[in-house]
């Protein structure tokens, strides 16, 4: 990446609407949008005090053509998004008039931004670190308020600060252990053994509860993936309709009616639910059934959620039992549906619901259970929550490294070794804020943005 260009790109999503933006940033920005900016009063850009609005047209210098009728903001370096000079042309937010405006912007001496490069120089420039820089395309993509909410605070720092106070705490006490190696004639103040075990076990009760939030922070961001699965006109589709509360999947007495995965979102007590129905769970007749047998079997292996659904008003088939034997209890809610009909079934299961699908019994108990599995029993909500995947592998690799360190000090190991330890620890929360994370995977992290943020 070459940072110090001017880049471009729209930054308003596809399609019509009523206003479009096409967005620049670098130290060209101001005096590339004054070419092709024409104000009624003859005002220039780049005499425009900083963070204002002027009105005028879009002109291209080569024809005099008016291309549109815009509102141009004025953002100076460096109290910008990227600390480099910002101009945003608000035009109208048709596909046309902004493809225009971009090609004429990149005409006039800006290239086209690669995704995420907005975002990626704030980060290259200081002006937020790389876990708050995650945090924007997720408040982007939040699927619930809650996952909103998560991700703002992110943005605003909750888990960079939580990351910088460990990162603080292992920086003094691997710079205490290089000491020693260093200079070790010299007159330097000892940490007790029992001292160096108690920071570090602070250190790592603080770790330890941010990977215990990622249960909740994962779901948050990426939704809880929920497979309903049971035999053929168990009520699956209708479980579906239900919780959607419309018509999403056709419902008939004649089984196999579904023959792939339906996918659908939803919000189930603030938590985003992708919640599939699949195929009936049968000896299937034909190619397609079993097909869609196979998927949902593999749909089933795969869910972060299962809810299994039985029609209760049949005996136990014994497909039931097989799918109970195959479900993990951890992950399985037993979905007893047709309450509404004369029960003939009797099971006594752990996590075990009756409902009826058609008359809405049962359903909100239902919700909770699913809330209440997917967690584990953990409580939702609190500040300190990690929702990124990445985070979760560094804060493991900082903990295994950390657990290295204090298994070192009790068998007595040379300062040598604990101080390779605690490095590697610190390194690992480096790379969530960004201080140590390689260039590939930077990367890959914003490549996964928009090509306007």
């Amino acid at each position: 990446m070459h940072t110090e260009d001017t880049i471009a790109a729209i930054s308003t999503p596809p399609g019509a609407g009523g206003i479009g933006i096409v967005r620049l940033s670098g130290s060209d920005s101001i005096k590339i949008a004054d070419r092709i900016f024409r104000s009624p009063r003859k005002k220039k850009l780049a005499r425009s005090p900083s963070h204002r609005i002027l009105f005028g047209h879009i002109v291209d210098p080569a024809t005099g053509e008016i291309l549109d009728e815009v509102l141009v903001s004025v953002m100076k370096a460096p109290n910008t998004y990227t600390r480099e000079d910002i101009v945003e042309i608000n035009c109208h937010g048709g596909p046309v008039p902004l493809r225009r405006i971009l090609e004429l912007v990149l005409n006039t001496g800006a290239r086209l931004a690669e995704p995420g490069e907005f975002t990626k120089r704030a980060f290259l420039n200081g002006r937020i670190d790389l876990a708050r820089a995650e945090a924007v395309i997720d408040v982007i993509n939040a699927l619930t308020e809650e996952s909103r909410k998560a991700a703002v605070r992110q943005l605003r720092g909750a888990l960079s600060e939580k990351m910088e106070a460990i990162r603080q705490k292992l920086t003094e006490l691997a710079a205490f252990v290089e000491a020693y190696i260093d200079f070790p004639e010299e007159d330097i103040e000892p940490l007790s053994l029992k001292d160096m075990q108690k920071t570090a076990a602070d250190i790592r009760k603080s770790i330890r509860k941010l990977i215990d939030s990622a249960r909740y922070g994962l779901i948050l961001r990426e939704g809880l993936k929920t497979a309903i699965v049971g035999r053929p006109n168990v009520g699956k589709s209708s479980l579906l309709n239900a919780l959607l509360q419309q018509d999403r999947a056709i419902v008939t007495e004649s089984p196999g009616t579904t023959r792939d995965v339906i996918e659908e979102y939803l919000n189930i007590r603030g938590l985003p639910v992708k919640i599939m129905d699949t195929a009936g769970i049968r000896n299937a007749s034909n190619t397609a059934e079993r097909e869609g047998v196979r998927r949902s079997l593999r749909s089933m292996e795969e869910a972060d959620l299962v809810l299994l659904v039985i029609d209760g008003s049949r005996p136990l088939h014994r497909t039931d039992r097989e799918l109970i034997e195959k479900s993990r209890p951890d992950k399985t809610i037993l979905v007893i549906n047709k309450t509404d009909l004369p029960v003939k079934i009797n099971l006594n299961e752990p996590n075990m619901q009756e409902i009826s699908a058609i008359n809405g019994t049962g359903l909100e108990e239902l919700k909770q259970k699913m809330v209440e599995t997917a967690l584990g029993g953990r409580a939702a909500g609190g500040a300190d929550i990690v929702t990124n995947t990445r985070h979760v592998r560094a804060l493991e690799k900082s903990l295994a490294s950390l657990d290295s360190f204090l298994s070192g000090l009790s068998n007595k190991m040379p300062p040598e070794f604990l101080s390779v330890e605690l490095r590697d620890a610190l390194d690992a929360v480096g790379e969530i804020l960004g201080v140590t994370t390689p260039e590939d995977i930077l990367n890959r992290i914003f490549s996964e943005f928009c090509i306007g943020k």
